[in-house]
């Protein structure tokens, strides 16, 4: 009921207002601390990979971090002993391994209480490599001092110590002519060869990396491939030629390669039981080859009737071995392709009906790899006894149907399709800003791009565009693909460039200085929650050539940590701008110095 005189509502309005003081109050008062415990939170805490800690508070003006700052460190020298260290493969750690199937000789990092904390020294005497292409053909004694493998394989011309210098004059097991014209007999069988059909290869058992030397002027980009073993660094014969090579074998794990990689696999008398064990390593080669791709034989049994003799062995022997490849082979859906004398070559078929067989025949063996079974994953994976069909989208990106090179290396290949927002304008794009880029860095970096750098790497590559846009120049690039990242490997390969799965919380398979440039982008920004900064920093320097350069791309946060491990391992470091000056990104330079251990008696 309404009160006439107006009292009643006045007493009502004054309650009103004292309550929405209140309300104000205790709003006012849940902002103060919701603002104080929000300020706690938006703290950053930043943890240095030696164990110090910066926290940096962001500004309530500015939403910045403070960069990265860690305690100055001086890396102490390893002993000379450790000058050849591989610590994936190091054969103080072959007896903790076993010996089936020769396992002991793959990859085996070290936990990270056993993992080294000092620089390895070169070997006395070491100097600068000779420089491409001239390294092709000799490099200095010193560098890599073995003396084993010169008086094991001379005889074969593999390779000839002359004075302070080893030559290289071509020879081989199977090619006492020279590598020249063994491959010239090669692309007699194989025209495509001869034209840009053929741009990857995989060459096992290396050797000293002659094949994969006579192939870079005839357009064709090698992987050498061999393991740490009493063949005293095969390895480290090619990088320091300035050829590609990687430590690995075949054994109970795949390779570090896609799927449908390689348009050639090669095997010259390298020693693989290729018809042992189910032919689970053939299977392998399978795997990495692409659809229409061919895999090279020379050596036993290949030829028997005449070479039988010289292999200890009877023509029986060798006859049975010969029929179990080609059997095993046909099973896998290769189909010989040509052959004279020493050389056999084999195609892997492409079409559908071959491998629909396998999959409708039961008792089939090697039977067909079920969709469960990810063709791509190489990364520590098991070999599996099963043939892995192409899919449709493979089968576009065969020998016949991808362009040919040099034409492959700027179209979008089918596969990068499979990459999450992969498209071919994306690849445009990617393209263009690497060419920028390394315009660039050769501004920041004059050596790049002239004969003082060769083997380079490309720590975190995505499609391959850094080593794109150096592609007319006198180098070869390593593309490595974090085994953590998005899958673009198979991308970079189909443009015609090689590359591997790694993952840097561990060691790279290769022998220390063997890079004249590492080249990574954000590598840090992306990994450093797994991967500790020091050891990485500290595996860089493994690999890296004394004289050798270093360019990290990455944010500014880390700017100032990079810059003292540099300073601590021994790198002389500047900090440049990036092509557009962004203040949130910026570029370190670092060369590594040549110095000698402290230890060496001369």
């Amino acid at each position: 009921r309404t009160m006439k005189n107006g009292k009643q509502p006045e007493k009502g309005s004054s309650r009103i207002f004292s309550l929405t003081v209140l309300f104000i109050a205790l709003c006012g008062f849940s902002f103060y601390l919701g603002g104080m415990f929000c300020s706690e939170r938006d703290k950053i805490e930043a943890k240095d990979v030696t164990s110090t800690t910066t926290k940096a508070v962001a500004s309530p003006k500015e939403p910045t971090v403070s960069a990265l700052q860690i305690k100055s460190v001086s890396f102490p020298e390893c002993g000379s002993d450790l000058q050849d260290y591989t610590p994936c493969t190091d054969p103080k750690r072959w007896k903790r391994y076993g010996v089936h199937r020769l396992s002991f000789l793959e990859r085996h990092c070290p936990p990270v209480h056993e993992k080294s904390e000092c620089l390895i020294p070169p070997p006395d005497g070491y100097k600068p490599p000779i420089r491409w292409p001239k390294s092709r053909d000799q490099c200095w004694y010193k560098n890599v001092p073995y003396d084993w493998i010169n008086k094991q394989k001379s005889n074969q011309h593999w390779l000839k110590k002359e004075g302070d210098k080893f030559h290289f004059p071509g020879g081989g097991t199977m090619f006492p002519r020279g590598v020249s014209h063994y491959v010239d007999q090669m692309q007699d069988l194989i025209p495509e060869m001869k034209d840009g059909t053929v741009r990857t290869a995989i060459d096992t058992g290396c050797g000293v990396a002659s094949w994969g030397g006579d192939l870079l002027d005839r357009g064709i980009l090698t992987i050498s491939l061999a393991p740490r073993d009493n063949h005293e660094a095969q390895v480290q014969f090619a990088l320091e030629r300035g050829i590609p090579a990687i430590l690995g074998i075949i054994s109970t794990q795949r390779l570090p390669f896609p799927s449908n990689s390689f348009d050639m696999a090669h095997c010259s008398r390298c020693l693989i039981p290729w018809t042992e064990f189910g032919g689970i390593y053939l299977l392998e080669v399978h795997r990495i080859v692409r659809p229409g791709g061919f895999w090279v034989l020379s050596g036993p049994p290949v030829n028997y009737k005449r070479r039988w003799r010289g292999w200890n062995t009877t023509m029986e022997d060798q006859k049975s071995d010969y029929d179990k490849l080609q059997s095993l082979l046909t099973s896998m859906c290769f189909k010989k392709y040509a052959q004279k004398d020493d050389i056999a070559v084999w195609q892997k078929l492409s079409d559908k009906s071959c491998y629909d067989k396998i999959a409708k025949n039961m008792e089939a063996y090697p039977p067909k790899c079920d969709d469960s079974i990810e063709p791509d994953s190489a990364w520590y994976t098991p070999l599996r006894p099963c043939v892995v069909a192409p899919t449709l989208k493979v089968k576009k990106s065969g020998l016949g149907s991808i362009p040919k090179w040099p034409e492959r290396l700027n179209v979008a290949p089918e596969r990068i399709s499979d990459v999450h927002g992969g498209s071919a304008s994306g690849l445009k794009h990617d393209d263009g800003k690497w060419k920028n880029r390394v315009k660039h860095y050769k501004k920041v970096l004059p050596a790049l791009g002239t004969d003082k750098i060769r083997n380079v790497m490309d720590m975190n590559t995505v499609y391959g565009g850094f080593a794109a846009a150096l592609v007319q120049d006198p180098v070869w690039v390593m593309n490595v693909v974090s085994s953590y990242s998005a899958n673009t490997l198979p991308v970079v390969f189909d443009r015609g460039l090689i590359g591997t799965y790694h993952d840097w919380c561990e060691a790279f398979s290769t022998y220390p200085r063997t890079y004249d440039l590492l080249h990574l982008d954000s590598l840090f920004t992306l990994e450093s929650q797994r991967c500790e900064m020091k050891y990485v920093l500290l595996e860089m320097d493994r690999i890296l050539r004394p004289g050798g350069y270093v360019i990290m791309r990455e944010s500014s946060y880390f700017m100032d940590a990079l810059t003292t491990l540099g300073k601590g391992m021994r790198w002389s470091c500047r900090r440049e701008e990036t092509e557009y000056a962004v203040e949130s990104e910026k570029i370190l330079v670092c060369q590594k110095k040549l110095w000698f251990s402290s230890n060496q008696t001369s």
